[in-house]
């Protein structure tokens, strides 16, 4: 059984950094796509990145390309999104969510797996 843990949210003001962490155990992910997906009151579970665990293939949502930055340790499996010049809208919890296979990677509900969020709170 996959299991996955993230850490790394908090409060920050606007313009500054975090980077998040998704301890991932319970599998083999050599053919798995890991993405981080956001969701704030109110709104529906967005996509943000992804990440094909075994090529390092990556796709982001446009508002927070070259803000954000998505990569994985294949030795430690964990999963990381720097997250650099944040602003207020980026305020949300934050999911990593895992996967087989990399079709429909932006679609919340074609992940299998998901941890338990954290929250990252941007003030103005």
């Amino acid at each position: 059984q996959v299991q996955l843990v993230e850490s790394g949210g908090g409060l920050v003001q606007a313009g500054g950094s975090l980077r998040l962490s998704c301890a991932a155990s319970g599998g083999s992910f050599s053919t798995y796509v890991m993405g981080w997906f956001r969701q704030a009151p109110g709104k529906e579970r967005e996509f943000v990145a992804v990440i094909r665990w075994s090529g390092g293939r990556t796709d982001y949502t446009d508002s927070v390309k070259g803000r954000f930055t998505i990569s994985r340790d294949k030795t430690k499996n964990v999963l990381y999104l720097q997250m650099n010049s944040l602003k207020p809208e980026d305020t949300a919890v934050y999911y990593c969510g895992a996967k087989n296979y990399y079709s429909n990677y932006a679609l919340a509900a074609a992940y299998e797996y998901w941890g338990q969020g954290t929250q990252v709170t941007v003030s103005a």
